[in-house]
């Protein structure tokens, strides 16, 4: 079932505490104000896709992103990783088993071990 928000469908939603986190790591690179984060898909990893998180300023998108704001953050997706995300929520992790961002993407078929890569 796809996220959605207010009835418009999220391409990447994001929980209040990778928000949180965004918001951190963004304030470390001196972002105070605007804080967005880019989602893409590329080629590689050893199921096929591998997710790319580049944190950014929140204006920094094109016509063609898809854009949705949650928490404080935007979450800006380019037109080729769409497909591949629609319903995508990112998480972030803290526990014993690892620390970092974490997808569940109800599109992958397959993922690896690590959790950093994926087919559909």
């Amino acid at each position: 079932m796809p996220i959605t928000q207010n009835g418009v469908e999220l391409t990447v939603a994001i929980s209040e505490k990778a928000a949180e986190k965004i918001k951190y790591f963004a304030e470390k690179d001196g972002i105070n104000d605007d804080v967005g984060i880019q989602v893409a898909v590329k080629g590689g990893g050893c199921s096929g896709l591998t997710y790319d998180l580049k944190i950014t300023d929140g204006a920094t998108f094109t016509d063609a992103d898809k854009v949705v704001e949650q928490h404080g953050v935007k979450v800006i997706v380019d037109k080729k990783s769409y497909i591949y995300l629609v319903g995508t929520e990112l998480d972030f992790s803290d526990g014993l088993n690892g620390k970092g961002f974490v997808f569940q993407n109800p599109n992958a078929t397959k993922a690896c071990g690590c959790g950093t890569s994926f087919s559909v």
